[in-house]
């Protein structure tokens, strides 16, 4: 890889950042277009390291909807949110449940718990 360009998703500006190899930096990389320090975190970790936050719904007993939004608590590495799915999918919950209390814990050995966005 000698440069990707890509748009960051830190913040609403979205700044057009291009990162490029560089063998003098500390990371290892040189992020152009960013507006703030996280913009170059955001880039240098998106061509290393690309994590998300995933959301979803799991299916829920006796509650007000039929589904229950959910999201994990924590970035999980991209290339786990298809297994991610099939682990959330698979579970169901029953009422109540409060806002923030977890669903699954520590999904795929991550480290990152799948909780609860709202109470029901």
């Amino acid at each position: 890889m000698k440069s990707r360009e890509m748009i960051c998703i830190v913040c609403p500006v979205g700044c057009h950042l291009t990162v490029h190899e560089d063998t003098t930096a500390e990371s290892g990389y040189r992020v152009e277009g960013n507006q703030c320090p996280r913009g170059a975190v955001y880039g240098v970790k998106e061509v290393t390291n690309p994590t998300r936050v995933v959301t979803s719904t799991v299916k829920i007993k006796n509650g007000l909807l039929p589904r229950l939004p959910v999201k994990t608590d924590g970035d999980i590495p991209k290339e786990l949110i298809d297994e991610c799915m099939k682990v959330i999918n698979s579970v169901e919950v029953e009422a109540p449940i409060k806002v923030g209390d977890v669903i699954i814990s520590n999904v795929l050995d991550t480290g990152v718990d799948i909780i609860a966005s709202r109470s029901m």
